[in-house]
């Protein structure tokens, strides 16, 4: 109950001090100010940055494996890359027929095209041709319509579905199921609408692009062209079983010798996460170290203010210890107002930073400022409160109260 009354009082008397010298209280501040601010709208970008790569990588997901030509990253022996024959239908096939572990396998070829509506062009859209297989492969939703059928797709019908951004280009207030679109100059009818994708890391649009049957894609583009074989294992858990079992088949069917070299990658999603976070953990070290400094150099300004209060209330403290006050209470009250100050500085940081992240959300780069970034700036702001505080807290605290009653 005591030491309860104590942080009262010592509440009541860092107000009064901080009250009575306002321009120096805010002056102390400006470093905290500072260094909040900088820590929270780094941690802010920072979480705004991982949730929009969590949605990004969504789209490729974490049970599907990609058998392609090169691997996404990691290529260091260009001679040997550069020599690798194509991923082809066979290969496809072969993998097909002889996987037990796959769900479901389905390949796909891609090509930038010119598309058409009328007298509308909209340039550098992905046409991508598929099998029917190619929807449950990837967890494709339909926002309208449907996608093609297996006999569309082994006929080479010339149908197609088409991504967010095609439709808002050429049908923004009309349905585009059942309309004509040209791609290049071969028409195709619209059948469905696939659900919005969003973009791949914030650089490209998933929803730019078009799905037309694989074999109408041969019979206009050519089958010179290396596949991705997308494969969906049955489950989460057995990725890596069928990562093994595909990288057996996919040596066999290419022929690789025993003891030889891969000539094809297996891409996964973990490949993407894996140099994300080697990526951004240099720039997590660098902000740190930035936002420490400013934070230090903060705090260091206060301590300075703290001892020149303690100079000059050293009279006040040697009355208060006159009457009863222990070390502790001293040293309690100069921590609490240490403490005050900076957490007075944390909640103007967090001010100023909020509507920053906002502007920045809005023009430059996605943020997010969630509770804990809040509760973490405030903490922070403690912390350095109680650093800054404590020696000169602890100078106050140890005064012979006889010669405290004669300084002037």
């Amino acid at each position: 109950m005591n030491f309860i009354i104590e942080i009262k009082e010592s509440l009541l008397i860092a107000y009064t001090a901080i009250t009575s010298h306002k321009m120096r209280s805010l002056l102390a501040t400006l470093g905290i100010v500072i260094g909040i601010t900088a820590v929270t709208l780094m941690q802010t970008a920072i979480e705004g940055i991982n949730n929009a790569f969590e949605k990004s990588i969504a789209s490729v997901g974490a049970d599907v494996l990609y058998v392609q030509k090169f691997e996404w990253f990691g290529r260091e022996d260009f001679e040997f890359y550069r020599n690798r024959k194509d991923i082809t239908m066979q290969n496809y096939e072969f993998v097909k027929r002889y996987s037990q572990t796959a769900d479901v396998v389905s390949p796909s070829v891609g090509s930038m095209q010119t598309l058409q509506y009328g007298n509308l062009n909209l340039e550098n859209v992905f046409v991508i041709g598929s099998t029917d297989e190619y929807q449950t492969t990837l967890g494709i939703n339909m926002d309208d319509g449907r996608f093609f059928s297996s006999k569309e797709s082994e006929g080479g019908y010339p149908v197609v579905a088409i991504g967010m951004d095609v439709k808002n280009a050429f049908f923004p207030n009309t349905n585009p199921i059942g309309q004509t679109i040209k791609i290049g100059s071969y028409s195709f009818k619209i059948i469905g609408v696939v659900e919005k994708q969003g973009s791949l890391l914030g650089l490209v649009s998933l929803d730019n692009r078009v799905i037309i049957p694989i074999e109408k894609f041969f019979k206009l583009y050519g089958t010179k062209r290396s596949l991705s074989i997308n494969i969906k294992a049955k489950d989460i858990k057995s990725v890596d079983e069928t990562k093994e079992e595909i990288a057996s088949i996919m040596r066999k069917t290419r022929k690789v010798p025993l003891g030889g070299r891969d000539d094809f990658g297996i891409n996964q999603q973990s490949a993407f996460r894996e140099t994300y976070d080697q990526l951004t953990s240099l720039i997590k070290i660098i902000g740190l170290l930035i936002t420490s400094l400013s934070l230090i150099v903060g705090s260091v300004g206060i301590a300075n203010i703290m001892f020149v209060s303690v100079k000059e209330r050293t009279k006040e403290i040697g009355i208060r210890k006159a009457i009863g006050a222990r070390k502790r209470t001293i040293l309690l009250q100069f921590l609490i107002e240490s403490s005050v100050i900076c957490l007075f500085g944390g909640v103007i940081g967090l001010m100023i930073s909020f509507p920053i992240s906002l502007v920045i959300d809005a023009t430059v780069l996605p943020t997010s400022m969630p509770l804990w970034v809040v509760f973490l700036g405030l903490i922070i702001s403690l912390f350095f409160g109680v650093l800054a505080g404590f020696f000169p807290a602890f100078n106050a605290a140890k005064m012979d109260p006889v010669d405290s009653l004669r300084y002037e």
